[in-house]
């Protein structure tokens, strides 16, 4: 339990309406979007500024309690969930767009930003932050910055870290720091070390992200396959023709189901996956490129193709994708997202054995996947009432992680390690 003058202390610095600790309210920070574990923290803070948040890990320290941050809860593999107990500083209430500077493709934002509401801010400016989680309706700027987050643009543009240019964070005794980019090479670059920490170095307040500016034209495809197989060739001869889309989404037949049931896209129950594959840039040569991914759909086996005429078209195309993850409550009670990534190449061989492993395990698991770089997003369904399925869930989930180690890849593209993967470190690494 945590001490009583720790709280008054909190309360007496932020004001009693920016300190829960009632057990009704704590119960809402006792996991994240769905990670099994769960904890709930002694008190949660809202700090409305750095100079708050500095105040709070001071005080924390000198009390020697634990600290964990939050931004959203859209984590995935629990590094919000405080299994130490402690104090959870929630940054939801710092969502400032602080400065918006076009002419140096810039924006400045506090941590609780949502990267939606960024997005809808710089619309019609001719530019956009590239990042765009398939959470991004709810998840902050903060939150990738911590997981270094990625996303279906990934493949072109990049993850979080190329993004971000400037940090202001506070760390572990309560510092508050500024960050900026490394122009030596000699130097360290703490930037880099910051975004993908996921708050075990710092709690990041504000950051400053790199604007990029929209693109003149897209083509934005769907094409339907009888297998995956089929799908992850084409993707393989894309990339080899020297193509890099904006985006290639893969699809298996679970997902496709799950969806169509939701949302009524009119897509076909009986095709084994389906890509969404996005090319931007320069108006002049889409056409060009497009008509050979198209031939290149066809070589492999492409059984129905479908190309955005519009943008409505292309916005529907996208929801049918950003979709998929509240479609599947529609196959099971719960389901475990697990994130792993291995080289492009040996896409086909991961997902064969994603399926061994569900077998083994007499579990159904479904897949998405941002194909174009090689991150796997295999969902375990199970219901976790029943202690036997959530038990074979996370020895399935460990499996598939092991798996992609074995095929050269990561535990980890673009959720982090949290609490759920941090035993699996030492497969990575040495001690």
């Amino acid at each position: 339990m945590i001490h009583t003058p720790l709280v008054r202390e909190l309360r007496a610095r932020l004001g009693a309406e920016n300190v829960l600790s009632a057990p009704s309210e704590l119960a809402v920070y006792d996991c994240d979007a769905y990670t099994i574990e769960r904890r709930r923290p002694d008190v949660v803070v809202l700090p409305q500024s750095t100079q708050q948040v500095a105040e709070v890990v001071k005080l924390a320290k000198r009390h020697d309690v634990p600290v964990v941050p939050r931004g959203a809860g859209t984590s995935l593999s629990g590094g919000c969930v405080p299994l130490g107990g402690g104090v959870v500083v929630v940054l939801a209430r710092m969502n400032r767009i602080v400065e918006i500077d076009l002419r140096n493709r810039m924006a400045v934002v506090e941590a609780g930003v949502p990267n939606l509401r960024l997005t809808q801010h710089l619309a019609g400016t001719g530019y956009h932050f590239a990042p765009d989680p398939a959470s991004q309706a709810a998840s902050t700027i903060g939150g990738n910055v911590a997981t270094n987050a990625g996303g279906p643009h990934t493949l072109k543009y990049g993850v979080t870290v190329n993004h971000v240019f400037g940090i202001e964070a506070v760390l572990g005794d309560g510092w508050i720091v500024r960050l900026a980019p490394v122009e030596n090479p000699r130097e360290l670059d703490l930037i880099g070390l910051i975004v993908g920490s996921e708050g075990t170095l710092g709690i990041v307040t504000k950051i400053w992200v790199r604007l990029t500016r929209d693109p003149q034209d897209y083509r934005t495809m769907r094409a339907v396959f009888n297998t995956v197989d089929d799908a992850t060739r084409t993707v393989t001869r894309v990339i080899a023709a020297g193509i890099i889309p904006a985006a290639v989404e893969l699809m298996d037949q679970g997902i496709m189901a799950a969806i169509e049931e939701t949302m009524h896209f009119g897509l076909p129950l009986d095709a084994g996956a389906m890509l969404v594959i996005e090319l931007d840039g320069p108006a002049v040569g889409l056409d060009a490129q497009q008509e050979r991914v198209i031939e290149f759909c066809r070589d492999c086996g492409a059984r129905e193709l479908l190309h955005a005429a519009d943008s409505r078209q292309r916005e529907r195309l996208w929801q049918c994708r950003k979709s998929s993850g509240a479609a599947l409550g529609r196959l099971s009670p719960s389901f475990l997202c697990q994130d792993g990534v291995v080289p492009r190449t040996r896409l086909p061989e991961i997902l064969r054995r994603i399926a061994e492993i569900g077998r083994k395990h007499q579990l159904r698991i479904v897949n998405l996947a941002h194909a174009g770089d090689g991150n796997v997003h295999p969902n375990v369904l199970f219901d976790d009432r029943d202690p036997d399925q959530v038990t074979r869930a996370l020895a399935a989930g460990r499996e598939l992680l092991e798996a992609c180690i074995q095929c050269g890849g990561s535990i980890t593209a673009e959720h982090g390690i949290g609490i759920e993967k941090v035993d699996l470190m030492e497969r990575l690494f040495s001690e």
